[in-house]
C-alpha cells in the first residue's frame, strides 16, 4: 500500500471542508477523482502530497514515497532547450555515466596492478552498477519515446521552451513529469491540449505504467479508458466506486434509488410510530405499548435524505421554421489565415455536404482549421478558394468556445435583456435562471465572469435565438461533469441541424451520426458516431500494418513460436559474453606487457650494455607501449559498448 486516508479531513476559517474520508491507494491503483467545481478535490489532493496538513484523521504514506503531481495548467518556462529539460529528469543517471567516463581517463593513467588503479577500478564498477540499474543506456530512448507520444515528435528537440505555446508548454510539462516516473503520479485535467492522436497514446502509456495513478478529469472517455475505481467527492465528503466512469454512473443512480427508497421507507415507519405514540401514550391499557415505541424511536438510527445537487442548468434547444433538404454545401474550400509573416495555410479541397436533421462533428489536429472553418462559414473570415451554399430558412445560432460574442462590459443582465429588448426583466431573468445565473450574479460585467459562468449565458443567448442550425465550438470547455451530461441531453434531443467541434470523445460517442476529419490537403467523412469512426481508423491501421508486412522482404526462415525473441535475447547474450572474454584478455595482456616493460626499464638501468644491445631494448620498449595504448582504446571502447 502506498497510502491510506483514514477519517481524514479540514476546515478553512471555520467552516469545514472535507470530513470523514476513507480510503487506500494501491501500488498499481487507477483511481479518477471527480466532484463539481469547488467540491474540494484540489484540498483533498493537496492533503494527500502533504501541501496542506489534514486537521483530523490519519494519513499513512510509504517511506520516501515519490508523489509526481502535475497540476491544472502547469507549464514549464526558462531557457533550457526541449531536450535539455527532458534530460534533467536523468541527471543521477548521466551524472553516473560523466564520472565512468572521468575514471576510465584515470585508470588509463595507473598501473593496473596500482592501489590507484584498484580504488578506481572500484568505483567505477560502482557507478556501472548505479547506471545500468536506472536505464542508463537507454535514456534518449525513453526521452524520444515519451516525446512522440505526447505530440513533439517533429519538432527539433533543441528548440527552446520559452518559444512555446502555453498548451506546448503543459504538454511537455506532462512529458517530463511521465518520464520521471514517481510511484504515485497525480495529474490535475491532463488531457487539456491534446488532440486525440495524443489522447490515444497517453492512455495506452497509463495502462502500462508500473506506479499508481490519480487523475482528476472532466474527459469521461478518458475515464473509462484509465481508472479502474472513483472517488468522487460531495457534499464534503468521498464516497468511492469500483470501476470505470460508465460503471459509476450505474453504481451511483442504484445507490441514490436504493437511498431513497430506504429513507422513505424509514419516514412512513416513523410517522407510524409516532401517529402510534400520539394516540395510545395517554391510555392505562395502551401506554406501556406506545412508551416501548417511543424508546424505539429513540434508539433508531436515522437515514438521512438523500442529497443531490438541485441547481442544475436546463437546456432545452429549439427553433420556429425548418430549412430546405440541403442546408449547406460545400465545395473544394480552401483556407488560409493570419497577415503577414504570420499568416498560415490551413488546408484545401474541404467539400462536403449537410442534410436538413444531421449533427455532423469536426474533428483533426489541433491547429488544423476547425475553429476558423466555423468562423468563415459564418463569413467572418474569406475563403481563399472555394464555394458554400446555405439553404433557404437557415437560421444559425453560433457557440464561440471563447464566447467572444458576448460584450465584456455589459452586465449579465443588459447582454442577455440588449438582444432582447422585447421581453420583460422578469422574462430575461427567467431565461437566466434555467443556466444557474440568479441572484446578485446577474449584475456581474461578463467580463468577470468565470469561463463555467460565460459558458452557461453564452447557452442563453444560444437558446433565445432559436436556431435551427446549431454550430458550436468546443461547448464542453469549462463545464463539469454534470454540466456536461445536461448539455448532451440537449443537444441530443435538438430536433434540427448540427455541426459542431469537440475533443470530447463522450459527447461524439452520443451526438453526432456523422463525423468530418480534416487533414491540410483533404476531408475523410464518416458516417457514424466516434466508436464508428475508431473501428474505421483501427481497420485503416491493419489494413497498413499488412500492407507492409507483405511489402516487406520475406525472412529467411520461419521460426518456431517464440523463438524469435529466444534467439534474440541469445544473440545479445552470446555478444556480450564476447565482449566479456575479450575484455578479461585485454586486461591479461596490459598486465603482461606492465611486467614486460618493467623489466626491460630494470634491465636498462642495471646493467652495462652496448649501443647495439641498448637500441634492440629501446625498441621493444616503445613497440610495449604502442601495443598498450592500442589494448587500453579497445578497452575502453569495448566498455562503453
Amino acid at each position: 500500500m502506498l497510502l491510506s486516508l483514514q477519517d481524514i479531513g479540514v476546515s478553512f476559517a471555520g467552516n469545514t471542508i472535507l470530513e470523514h474520508i476513507t480510503a487506500s491507494v494501491q501500488e498499481d491503483s487507477r483511481i479518477g477523482l471527480i466532484g463539481a467545481n469547488g467540491a474540494g478535490k484540489s484540498t483533498l489532493l493537496n492533503m494527500i502530497t502533504g501541501a496542506l496538513e489534514n486537521e483530523w484523521g490519519e494519513i499513512s504514506r510509504k517511506p520516501m514515497l515519490n508523489i509526481g503531481y502535475l497540476r491544472q495548467n502547469s507549464g514549464l518556462e526558462g531557457s533550457n532547450t526541449i531536450r535539455a529539460e527532458m534530460r534533467t529528469v536523468f541527471s543521477e543517471v548521466l551524472a553516473a555515466r560523466q564520472k565512468m567516463d572521468d575514471l576510465q581517463i584515470e585508470m588509463g593513467q595507473c598501473k593496473p596492478d596500482s592501489p590507484e588503479y584498484r580504488k578506481f577500478a572500484a568505483e567505477y564498477d560502482r557507478q556501472l552498477s548505479f547506471f545500468e540499474a536506472n536505464g542508463g543506456y537507454v535514456v534518449d530512448v525513453k526521452i524520444q519515446s515519451v516525446l512522440n507520444g505526447m505530440g513533439f515528435g517533429g519538432r527539433d528537440l533543441d528548440t527552446k521552451i520559452s518559444t512555446l505555446s502555453g498548451g506546448e508548454k503543459t504538454r511537455l510539462a506532462l512529458a517530463k513529469l511521465l518520464l520521471s516516473e514517481p510511484e504515485l503520479l497525480i495529474l490535475d485535467e491532463p488531457t487539456n491540449h491534446l488532440d486525440f492522436k495524443t489522447l490515444r497514446w497517453l492512455e495506452g502509456h497509463l495502462a502500462e505504467y508500473r506506479g499508481a495513478v490519480i487523475v482528476v478529469s472532466h474527459d469521461r472517455y478518458f475515464l473509462d479508458q484509465t481508472v479502474s475505481e472513483i472517488w468522487e467527492v460531495e457534499f464534503g465528503s468521498m464516497r468511492v466506486f469500483p470501476g470505470n466512469y460508465s460503471k459509476y454512473k450505474v453504481l451511483k443512480a442504484e445507490l441514490m434509488a436504493r437511498w431513497e427508497k430506504e429513507y422513505e421507507a424509514q419516514q412512513e415507519e416513523i410517522a407510524d410510530l409516532e401517529d402510534y405514540v400520539a394516540r395510545n401514550l395517554v391510555r392505562a391499557t395502551t401506554s406501556k405499548s406506545a412508551k416501548s415505541r417511543v424508546k424505539k424511536l429513540e434508539r433508531m438510527e436515522r437515514i438521512d435524505k438523500p442529497k443531490e445537487y438541485n441547481r442544475e442548468m436546463h437546456l432545452h434547444f429549439s427553433y420556429d421554421r425548418d430549412p430546405v433538404k440541403d442546408v449547406l454545401t460545400a465545395k473544394e474550400l480552401s483556407l488560409t489565415v493570419g497577415e503577414a509573416d504570420k499568416r498560415k495555410h490551413l488546408f484545401d479541397h474541404l467539400s462536403f455536404q449537410i442534410e436538413r436533421g444531421d449533427k455532423v462533428a469536426v474533428i483533426g489536429e489541433n491547429g488544423i482549421g476547425k475553429s476558423s472553418l466555423l468562423k468563415a462559414l459564418l463569413g467572418r473570415i474569406p475563403f481563399d478558394s472555394g464555394r458554400y451554399r446555405w439553404g433557404d430558412e437557415t437560421k444559425i445560432a453560433y457557440f464561440d468556445q471563447e464566447n467572444r460574442q458576448l460584450n465584456p462590459h455589459n452586465t449579465v443582465l443588459e447582454e442577455l435583456w440588449s438582444r432582447y429588448p422585447g421581453k420583460t426583466e422578469t422574462e430575461i431573468r427567467n431565461e437566466l435562471g434555467r443556466v444557474l445565473l440568479t441572484g446578485e450574479d446577474v449584475y456581474k460585467n461578463v467580463g468577470v465572469l468565470s469561463g463555467g459562468e460565460r459558458a452557461k449565458l453564452a447557452f442563453a443567448v444560444l437558446m433565445a435565438e432559436r436556431g435551427n442550425f446549431l454550430m458550436l465550438d468546443e461547448p464542453t470547455n469549462h463545464l463539469d461533469l454534470r454540466s456536461k451530461e445536461i448539455l448532451e441531453d440537449a443537444l441530443a434531443e435538438f430536433p434540427g441541424t448540427m455541426l459542431f467541434v469537440s475533443h470530447d470523445r463522450y459527447l461524439l460517442r452520443r451526438v453526432p451520426d456523422k463525423i468530418i476529419e480534416i487533414f491540410s490537403d483533404h476531408v475523410e467523412v464518416f458516417p457514424g458516431n466516434y466508436d464508428y469512426y475508431i473501428e474505421k481508423m483501427q481497420a485503416k491501421e491493419r489494413a497498413a500494418a499488412l500492407a507492409a508486412a507483405q511489402a516487406a522482404p520475406p525472412p529467411p526462415a520461419a521460426p518456431k513460436a517464440g523463438a524469435v525473441s529466444y534467439n534474440r535475447g541469445k544473440e545479445q547474450r552470446a555478444a556480450s559474453a564476447r565482449i566479456r572474454a575479450r575484455m578479461k584478455a585485454l586486461e591479461k595482456r596490459l598486465e603482461e606487457i606492465d611486467t614486460e616493460i618493467a623489466d626491460i626499464e630494470s634491465k636498462m638501468a642495471g646493467e652495462e650494455m652496448g649501443y647495439e644491445e641498448l637500441q634492440q631494448l629501446c625498441e621493444q620498449l616503445e613497440a610495449l607501449h604502442t601495443e598498450q595504448d592500442a589494448d587500453m582504446e579497445e578497452w575502453l571502447s569495448l566498455s562503453e559498448s
